[in-house]
């Protein structure tokens, strides 16, 4: 299994996503301040991966607290959960797990500093733990929407380097393939990061998954051709009504899936079903610099003065989407009555 994260001798290792394929290159942190630098700079992306990375580096935060006063350990642990929670603003995953950290710093704030850090690592490492399992369980209820015969769709990468392992959208289909069915996979190159081309080619080849790269814009060419049976996403964040967070030219991929009568599925655990989030208008989008548009890598592809912009997520309305795919089973329309139910048990 790939790991994108993990914590070892009380450092946090990164699989660095900014240099796959042509590298396998895994960075240490022993510094909070890094850990959540590293989400922002995209070397570990994907909600739950962050919602991992993000409980490390509180927890790593924490270890490196010196003051022995109670007050200032409280002082200090709130200014690294700050700067932790605004690394980047569209995953959901980030806040849930900066605030789970915060329940158990709360919930044991009369033990002694030395057991609350204690408990924090032991939490961060739950969390990732949790969401290997978590991503199992989302597979095989997955597994059940897929044809024993199937070519499936999809964009940008929801896989085990989106997660702690296993991975979303992936893991449906790894499940599937498991299950002993035919399955085939065409990838969106997802610009301008390229997280299809990079990533998700790149782990569903080390599996032999069979993977046809496609650009962004041949999309519904194939749809069209008859080549694709569904597709399926991952989510950074899903709306109390369904609406979809998710990378930049999902909408576009949803809605040429409703076109041509191609059902569309979202997988993402429950944490990342933002149930304060009335609709997708609640949500919000981070702007990366619009640098990433005109180069790949360090090359050049537009006037280096043209004006670019670079919204790195949009919003799936809920009425394009079949279902939503969690470990707690398929939610289906009406999304606000089915995505409740779901987060409840899962919180049970």
């Amino acid at each position: 299994m790939i790991e994108t994260i993990e914590w070892k001798d009380d450092k946090v290792v990164m699989l660095d996503q900014t240099v796959l394929p042509g590298e396998e290159v895994y960075l240490t942190f022993d510094n909070y301040k890094d850990v959540a630098d590293a989400i922002t700079r995209l070397v570990i992306r994907g909600a739950p991966a962050i919602g991992v990375a993000a409980a490390m580096g509180i927890a790593l935060g924490a270890l490196k607290i010196s003051e022995l006063k109670r007050d200032e350990f409280k002082e200090k642990f709130d200014e690294i959960c700050a700067y932790t929670e605004k690394a980047r603003p569209t995953a959901v995953n980030l806040r849930w797990a900066v605030e789970r950290m915060r329940k158990v710093y709360e919930e044991n704030s009369s033990l002694s500093i030395g057991e609350i850090k204690a408990l924090l690592k032991k939490e961060a490492l739950v969390v990732k733990d949790e969401d290997i399992e978590i991503n199992r369980k989302l597979g095989k209820n997955g597994n059940r929407i897929v044809p024993k015969e199937a070519t499936i769709l999809t964009h940008c990468n929801a896989g085990a380097l989106a997660t702690a392992g296993y991975g979303t959208a992936l893991g449906v289909v790894r499940a599937a393939v498991e299950a002993g069915k035919k399955i085939e996979v065409y990838a969106d190159e997802t610009r301008p990061f390229l997280q299809g081309a990079r990533l998700t080619t790149w782990e569903l080849m080390k599996d032999n998954i069979p993977v046809t790269l496609i650009t962004d814009n041949m999309a519904g060419y194939f749809m069209k051709a008859g080549k694709i049976d569904l597709v399926v996403v991952g989510a950074d964040r899903i709306a109390a009504n369904g609406d979809t967070a998710n990378k930049i030219g999902t909408y576009s991929v949803a809605v040429l899936a409703k076109e041509n009568d191609i059902p569309f599925y979202v997988a993402a655990p429950t944490s990342t079903v933002d149930l304060r989030c009335e609709s997708g208008d609640g949500i919000p989008i981070e702007e990366r610099h619009g640098d990433e548009v005109i180069k790949i890598e360090d090359t050049c592809i537009a006037p280096r003065n043209v004006k670019s912009a670079y919204p790195a997520f949009d919003v799936t309305p809920a009425e394009y989407i079949a279902g939503i795919i969690t470990e707690q089973g398929i939610a289906r329309p009406p999304f606000e009555k089915s995505l409740k139910k779901m987060v409840e048990k899962a919180n049970e």
